[in-house]
């Protein structure tokens, strides 16, 4: 810091110096030589002075922060030796005076002095001017003030940013919006090109968020203060209580001051400012207390600068740095940290430009030439002829400067954009959180993110606890009905029919009803109170179109419709509903008439199926009982014929437990205790199924839905006014000429007592609310057929993105968990419960899958009893002709092998249907046979 002071002090010293040095290489280099410095090429030498030029207005809150940042910059750079190596930077300063004029004409005058860049606007207005001029010359212009997003248009190729852009700085609002849950929101802002683009863009940036600006209140460049009061007022009156406020920050606080004494700074209000007020906060030391009492509860953006020992160092000297335009130190903020920066940017790339080659020459315009007459010198304006080359040096930069990393992404903006959101109370101001392009709301810093990858999700966003206006620590709501005398105005149908739903009233509110009285209810839960007044919509002779109904409620000539309005898809495209209060759908009736018991009713409780399977298990059972019983049990054995008809007759006697065969086996009794227990539960079903079906009342209908009524030709009944119509027509293709509109119950009644032979309808396809009344009135006449076939509920209609639908959606909610939605339902719609469906017989018929498990374990222990009884008769006849083998001679068993081997089956067979007696009397016998004929041959031997 002393060596700049010294520098800047002695001026006459350091230029003596320079002209030594001068004359020294003048002497002792050659002249091809002279002006080369470090490794320049021999082709292009270094200049010794460079001019770059500032253009900003200096008397203004960032002005003050800029001027002295840029001057200490212009030193720094000269008094490294690291940089530029030789070559100085000869700095211009010209006013803007906030003048878009004006400026022209300086950045005109600024170009004359043959500048490598321009370091500024801080007006986006005064940017999209000298952009074009820029253009012409290929002189680049580095802005750290103008953050209009559409100064990056490709319109403006020497339009280099060196701040944030706004089109950042509007996703973070929106992102804020969506955080704390609004909808919708008012912008304030400043009517010039930094204003209207930069709202622009935070539209577009709330519209990703499903949210929007509901009015746009805009007010001239220093706008007197009536101006501004005129315009607060009007916006009191509207819905919204969320304002965005995008001015400058010199006429910023204005606005606020406008606000308190409007009463707009108490509870209820949510007031974001953009950078313009962190910005103006800064450069004050010390704050006013009265000025902080205007902002409390502010929440407001701040650019984001991480906290280096190279922004600490800058800080420490800054209060040495004097504004030689006013007195005293100048005021710091965010841009002073990015007006230094856009120094260092120029100079590092002019250095890389010197090295890649580069040369700061300049030439003629030939298309700017001075017309007869004129004096304004056109001809002095010079072409940058290395200005191309230049500009993709500045893009191709990537350093570390005070305000963070210095790096251009391909929209020629700076990378990783993040802001401060801060929240102002008290004296002062404090840190809720950040935003950054990488993962949205965090309270981390976001340089400790970025090596993470990139999470913006809804349930990744975190803010610390926020003050709004008022002192109130609870999220606003964001909105209020407008206060401008108006109730909300209420459609309710003047129904003709079905008027326990709604109807007129002579009574205040004048309307009742079902629907009336859920509305009412709801409305009682909310936290604040709904000024409304019902309007009957309908001469009461007919129901009214509901279709019309809704799409006076789009088109504003209400504000919301209660009554029995159906949720379908074409109106909720144009208006929003609330929670449905009440399941609906459409249903077919019919006329019905009771079926005749039939002769073979009682072999209606099985299917074929069961039936099939049931009687093959009986034969089944049977054969097994017999196949383990005839060895051993002599009423199991007989005549072929004899035993034939015992094993039908057991199969089926067991069918009444009255079969009169003992078992004496074993196996046979563990096969018949499980096939009782399956006969058991199959006669307790069909014994009950067909209780039910002689005993329950058979209803039947031609019509057996909706299927079957698509498919006839026969006249079909719908309500007058429901968007049954069109569902019909336009879904199921139903020809008009079929649907007859029914007004009233008795309408209905008449319809379909006549039938459609008689001039009535075969069926009517209705909501299902009303079709239980109708049912209920006319003591269940007629029944519905077939199923429910669509699925939808009643709501409230709201004008679309109505905040109020979304609360009242609440209330239904919380009506529905404390009961006194079902309260009231019984209050209006109490009635008689009828039978809704009609024959049902096919649909309770008892099939296989209801029973196959105990056909599996009947099936399982058959087979086991099966393979035991098989493996110990197989054991047995082994046993027999071994013995039988041993009692022969040699010669007469292999004489015999051949013979056996063909006859072993029957034998077998012929061993397995003896007696088990036998069979061990057989066995005992020869085992004997066998001791004696081994005894004689012993003693031979002997």
């Amino acid at each position: 810091m002393d060596m700049l002071l010294i520098i800047g002090s002695d001026h006459r010293l350091r230029m003596a110096r320079i002209q030594l040095l001068f004359i020294f290489c003048i002497i002792c280099l050659p002249m091809e030589v002279i002006g080369k410095t470090g490794n320049a090429s021999a082709s292009s030498p270094r200049p010794s002075v460079v001019n770059i030029g500032a253009l900003f207005t200096i008397n203004s809150v960032i002005g003050r922060a800029a001027k002295p940042a840029i001057e200490a910059a212009v030193d720094d750079v000269n008094s490294d030796s690291s940089i530029l190596q030789g070559t100085k930077l000869n700095l211009t300063i010209l006013d803007t005076n906030c003048s878009g004029f004006i400026g022209t004409m300086e950045a005109l005058q600024l170009v004359e002095n043959d500048v490598v860049a321009a370091i500024g606007p801080q007006s986006s207005g005064i940017a999209h001017v000298i952009s074009h001029v820029v253009n012409e010359l290929h002189v680049p212009l580095l802005s750290f003030g103008a953050t209009d997003p559409t100064l990056s248009a490709l319109q403006y190729p020497y339009f280099l940013r060196t701040t944030q852009s706004d089109y950042f700085q509007m996703l973070a609002i929106a992102d804020l919006v969506a955080y704390f849950g609004w909808r919708e929101v008012i912008a304030i802002f400043v009517d010039d090109d930094y204003g209207r683009n930069g709202i622009s863009a935070l539209g577009d940036a709330l519209a990703k968020k499903r949210c929007k600006i509901s009015y746009k209140a805009a007010f001239t460049p220093g706008a007197p203060k009536s101006a501004i009061n005129d315009l607060l007022v009007g916006v009191n009156l509207m819905e919204s209580r969320v304002y965005v406020v995008h001015v400058n920050p010199d006429s910023g606080l204005q606005i606020f001051a406008v606000a308190h004494s409007l009463g707009m700074m108490s509870k209820g209000y949510v007031w974001i400012a953009t950078d313009w007020l962190p910005s103006l906060l800064d450069s004050v030391d010390p704050l006013d207390i009265d000025t902080m009492n205007l902002l409390q509860g502010v929440v407001a953006l701040r650019h984001y600068t991480p906290d280096t020992d190279m922004k600490k160092r800058f800080l420490s000297k800054w209060n040495g740095l004097k504004n030689k335009d006013t007195r005293g130190p100048a005021g710091f903020n965010s841009y002073a940290l990015y007006a230094y920066d856009s120094v260092w940017l120029a100079a590092r790339a002019l250095d890389a430009f010197f090295n890649e080659g580069g040369n700061a020459s300049f030439s003629d315009d030939p298309k700017l030439h001075d017309r007869n007459g004129s004096s304004l010198h056109l001809s002095l304006l010079r072409v940058f002829d290395g200005g191309q080359q230049y500009l993709q040096t500045l893009l191709r930069m990537n350093f570390t400067g005070l305000s963070g990393q210095i790096q251009f992404d391909q929209d020629k903006n700076l990378a990783h954009p993040a802001y401060d959101v801060i929240n102002i109370g008290g004296t002062g101001s404090r840190r809720i959180g950040y935003w950054s392009n990488h993962s949205g709301l965090s309270i981390v810093p976001p340089e400790t993110l970025y090596g993470k990858p990139s999470n913006t999700s809804t349930s990744n966003q975190h803010l610390y606890t926020t003050i709004w206006p008022g002192e109130n620590p609870d999220i606003p709501r964001g909105w209020v009905f407008p206060n401008n005398g108006k109730p909300l105005r209420i459609a309710v149908p003047n129904r003709a029919s079905y008027k326990e739903f709604v109807a007129k009233d002579k009574n205040p509110p004048g309307v009742r009803g079902y629907c009336i009285d859920v509305f009412e209810a709801a409305i009682n839960l909310l936290p604040y109170p709904v000024p409304r007044t019902y309007m009957l919509y309908g001469d009461g002779k007919r129901n009214p179109v509901y279709n019309e109904l809704v799409n006076a409620v789009s088109q504003n000539d209400y504000d919301a419709a209660v009554g029995d309005v159906t949720i379908v898809t074409n109106r909720t495209r144009i208006v929003d509903f609330t929670q449905p209060y009440m399941e609906s759908g459409l249903v077919v009736v019919a006329a019905v008439k009771e079926e005749k018991s039939s002769p073979w009713a009682f072999l209606k409780p099985f299917t074929v199926q069961m039936w099939c399977v049931t009687g093959a298990f009986f034969l089944f059972v049977g054969a097994v009982v017999w196949i383990l019983e005839h060895r051993i049990n002599h009423e199991f054995r007989g005549p072929p014929s004899q035993q034939l008809i015992t094993i039908f007759w057991f199969s089926f006697s067991t069918m009444f437990f009255s079969h009169r065969e003992n078992t004496a086996s074993t196996l046979g009794r563990m096969v018949l205790i499980i096939w009782l227990f399956v006969v058991l539960i199959i006669n307790s079903s069909y014994t009950a199924s067909l209780t039910s079906i002689l005993t329950v009342q058979q209803l039947t209908s031609r019509i057996e839905g909706i299927d079957s009524l698509i498919s006839s030709t026969e006249p079909i009944g719908v309500q007058d006014g429901s968007f049954t119509w069109n569902y019909l027509v336009e879904e199921l293709n139903i020809a008009e000429s079929r649907l007859v509109k029914l007004k009233n119950q008795d309408e209905y009644f008449s319809a379909l007592k006549r039938g459609p032979t008689a001039g009535g309808v075969a069926a009517i396809v209705d909501e299902l609310p009303y079709i239980e009344l109708f049912l209920s009135n006319t003591d269940c006449a007629f029944r519905t057929v077939g199923q429910e076939f669509t699925k939808s509920g009643w709501g409230f209609a709201f004008q679309k993105d109505s905040p109020l639908a979304v609360d009242l959606s609440t209330a239904i909610l919380q009506l529905s968990e404390n009961g006194d939605l079902q309260k009231i339902h019984n209050k209006w719609l109490t009635h008689a419960e009828c039978s809704m469906q009609i024959n049902e017989v096919d649909e309770n018929r008892l099939s296989l899958s209801s029973f196959w498990g105990l056909f599996l374990i009947c099936g399982f222990a058959c087979f086991i009893a099966l393979t035991i009884f098989f493996f110990r008769v197989l054991c047995q006849y082994r046993k027999f002709a071994q013995d039988d083998g041993e009692v022969r001679e040699v010669e007469e068993i292999q004489r015999a092998r051949p013979r056996r081997s063909l006859c072993s089956f029957k034998d077998l067979i012929d061993f397995a249907d003896r007696k088990e007696e036998e069979i061990k009397e057989m066995l005992r016998r020869k085992g004997s046979d066998s001791k004696r004929q081994a005894s004689p041959s012993t003693e031979e031997t002997s």
